[in-house]
């Protein structure tokens, strides 16, 4: 799709992947509305951008509801983009993981997307344009240890993307799915524990917001960041067992 002239919604905006992704969406001429939780560091993007900061909390209840309010009514002529990105980590052992985690990971990576997607989509059908990104994980595809509640709803949230785009298809607007891997971004200190792996090396969120902005234009379903993750993907779906034996043996493929 064309980007240039196009209104975007990215959430997660403030720092990392989706502070990113809207520089790499203004380079391009797309006008930017942008949400996140750091206000600060928020209004620090936007003013570089040129983006709109709309303030939220996808974790609180009502909360897609009304960053959908806030960038429907900025827009003005409706929204041509939305780049799922928000996303929260936690990392330890599965009895370990607090009620109260459980319930802001699902709104948070899961229900969110899901429910902005459903307000949005329907203007996007009705002027016959638009795509829809979702920030998904290599953890989603493959699961990695100490980290599945993390990897459920991540799972979820491209199963959710796949089914999307079947109903989607004719419509005139794309759904891609973004895979990242070990991505050097504030994400691992903020879930609890810090990336400690030597391989694979985290890459910038410069490479995800650039395969971002590539999947909306050629209208990529999935994207792998970096490409080589698709090597363990694939081995994951077409040789389970292997997969596992090896997963054990060296460790998981992702965090």
């Amino acid at each position: 799709m064309r980007l240039d002239g196009a209104v975007a919604l990215v959430t997660g905006a403030s720092s990392g992947i989706g502070a990113a992704t809207a520089t790499a969406l203004a380079a391009a001429g797309t006008s930017l509305l942008l949400s996140g939780r750091d206000e600060a560091r928020l209004a620090e993007v936007a003013g570089r951008t040129g983006g709109v900061a709309l303030g939220c909390d996808l974790a609180a209840p009502g909360g897609a509801a009304d960053l959908a309010r806030q960038a429907l009514t900025a827009a003005r002529g409706g929204i041509d983009i939305l780049v799922n990105n928000a996303g929260l980590g936690w990392a330890g052992p599965v009895g370990e993981i607090p009620a109260a985690k459980v319930t802001e990971l699902a709104a948070v990576n899961l229900a969110a997307p899901i429910e902005l997607t459903a307000l949005l989509v329907p203007g996007m059908i009705e002027r016959g344009r638009g795509g829809v990104v979702f920030v998904s994980s290599i953890a989603g595809v493959t699961g990695v240890r100490g980290e599945a509640l993390y990897a459920a709803t991540k799972a979820g949230l491209a199963t959710f993307a796949e089914s999307l785009g079947y109903e989607l298809h004719g419509h005139g607007v794309g759904v891609s799915v973004i895979v990242p891997a070990v991505i050097d971004t504030p994400f691992f200190s903020r879930r609890g524990r810090p990336y400690g792996r030597s391989r694979p090396a985290p890459v910038p969120a410069g490479r995800v917001a650039a395969a971002i902005v590539s999947a909306l234009e050629h209208g990529r379903p999935v994207v792998y960041v970096p490409r080589w993750m698709r090597i363990p993907a694939w081995l994951h779906g077409a040789a389970p067992g292997a997969f596992r034996t090896l997963a054990a043996r060296f460790g998981d493929p992702g965090y």
